[in-house]
């Protein structure tokens, strides 16, 4: 089958997030099925051009209607790390993608209207007919809807789309300006409520909705996250919309590439390690400690948190986790950026506060190296998610037998079984702590079972340890349910 993902992220060439991840390692499992997959990506200014390799110009002037003229581009191609990708560089003052920003420009809404036009102009020019044009999140949420009302009729009739919607959160606003600029312009059709008429302001069109309404098949990346967008609050206002077209929507649950994340054969750790060496964590851990200048004590297990710092993550819940832990006599360390001025400054105050606290380590900022380390020295991991599309970090956690203590939302649900509680699972494929609340007791009793459990009962704590690493969270079963949906909708 031949695929073609339009995506503004792919990793490690541009990532800011988990999509990039998810690009690279569902096209990598979907070639070494035997499929034929490229990857369309803006040519940001600031993205690492020191993970492409044979960079070379593919097409050049490749002219993009807009705003019933045109702006001229150049599409670069080049493999990262053995995936085909394609770049696409506007020749505007416009400067859609050199302003040294993944996103966060004031115009991201036409920014990413622009390169979805372009992509597909890039296709249709190229005489490239993909089987399914794989597209994600709202950057890329008109794609289905210019296939189907414009390149339909231009040639394009026979492909396909699966819209994959990695957060809800951010949907994608604009106004008539982005209609007369990709050319859908009749105003009065698209600002109907079952077309791309947000479902709040009948002013705006919402590029998501478009994605959902016009794609062939619509997925997230967690069963239990589906059904929250579909029945609860965390589909962000279009529960009705994905109510209306449940027919076609699904949860698929992400992939953790094993061959980064994997203590087996990973070059960041000084100690690899296995279920039957897990003897050998234990060097990482006293490693973790020399790097970040923590006291060396056998009787403290130590709880990490990893990821960006902000509400999605349940900020408040990481801030308290560390104070509960170093009052439960517990080593923290804690690795993370935050999104917002006020967040970032509270945890500056926090690192400064604890600095000479020998238990204690905020490395603010993120560090890919330092990553993996944390990651094979922790005993446990805590995710204490306001809500959680996914969630890459809990998996990674189990690979590493790192006990993970998440709050029940999203992928969390699907990932992470309670030991004490979890009634779905036997004994012996428990591998967590899940808290399902939001205020303080809630993760405090969660971290105290697992403090308890690591301190009192070490054999029963080594014995969940390996039953989480007995897990596989790879790519291998959602490439193949990804490959299902592909076939399904190309037959539709």
């Amino acid at each position: 089958m031949y695929i073609v993902q339009v995506a503004s992220e792919c990793a490690p060439v541009i990532k800011a997030g988990g999509l990039g991840d998810v690009v690279y390692g569902l096209s990598r499992e979907l070639e070494i099925r035997g499929n034929t997959v490229e990857i369309i990506l803006p040519m940001y200014d600031c993205m690492r051009y020191d993970h492409i390799w044979g960079l070379h110009e593919a097409y050049r002037d490749l002219s993009v209607p807009w705003y019933g003229a045109a702006i001229r581009c150049d599409v670069f191609c080049g493999w990262v790390h053995g995936r085909l990708c394609f770049f696409i560089q506007p020749k505007s003052q416009d400067n859609f993608f050199n302003r040294g920003i993944y996103y966060g420009a004031s115009d991201d809404n036409m920014r990413f209207a622009f390169f979805s036009k372009a992509a597909l102009e890039f296709l249709l020019r190229t005489n490239k007919r993909p089987d399914v044009i794989h597209c994600h999140d709202w950057q890329t949420g008109l794609v289905p809807v210019m296939l189907y009302e414009i390149y339909k009729w231009h040639g394009m009739a026979h492909q396909r789309v699966l819209f994959t919607i990695h957060n809800f959160k951010h949907q994608g606003i604009g106004g008539v300006d982005i209609l007369w600029a990709t050319g859908l312009n009749n105003e009065e059709y698209y600002f109907q409520y079952d077309r791309l008429q947000d479902n709040f302001n009948p002013f705006v069109l919402n590029f998501m909705k478009g994605g959902i309404v016009y794609a062939n098949h619509v997925n997230t990346v967690s069963p239990h996250h589906a059904w929250e967008a579909h029945y609860g609050s965390e589909g962000y206002g279009l529960g009705h919309t994905l109510h209306t077209h449940s027919y076609k929507f699904s949860g698929i649950l992400n992939g953790v590439d094993y061959d980064i994340w994997n203590p087996e054969i990973d070059k960041y750790i000084p100690a690899k390690y296995t279920a039957e060496t897990l003897e050998n964590k234990v060097k990482n851990k006293k490693a973790l400690r020399d790097r970040l200048g923590l006291r060396h004590d056998p009787e403290k297990p130590l709880i990490c948190y990893i990821g960006r710092l902000d509400e999605q993550k349940g900020v408040h819940l990481v801030h308290h986790a560390i104070y509960h832990a170093l009052l439960r006599g517990v080593q923290f360390v804690l690795l993370g950026s935050a999104t917002e001025r006020g967040i970032n400054d509270w945890f500056w105050h926090e690192k400064n506060f604890l600095y000479s606290n020998p238990d204690a380590h905020l490395e603010l900022g993120f560090n890919e190296e330092l990553s993996h380390l944390i990651y094979a020295g922790a005993d446990m991991i805590v995710v204490p998610s306001n809500f959680e599309p996914c969630g890459l970090t809990q998996m990674i956690g189990l690979k590493y037998g790192t006990v993970p203590i998440v709050r029940g939302v999203g992928g969390l649900v699907n990932t992470v079984f309670d030991r004490d509680y979890d009634e779905n699972h036997p004994p012996e494929k428990r591998n967590g702590y899940v808290f399902q609340h939001t205020d303080f007791q809630a993760l405090e009793s969660a971290m105290d079972r697992a403090i308890g459990l690591w301190r009192y009962y070490p054999e029963e704590f080594e014995k969940l340890v390996l039953q989480g690493m007995a897990y596989d969270y790879s790519w291998k079963d959602p490439g193949a349910a990804y490959l299902g949906v592909y076939e399904y909708i190309r037959h539709r």
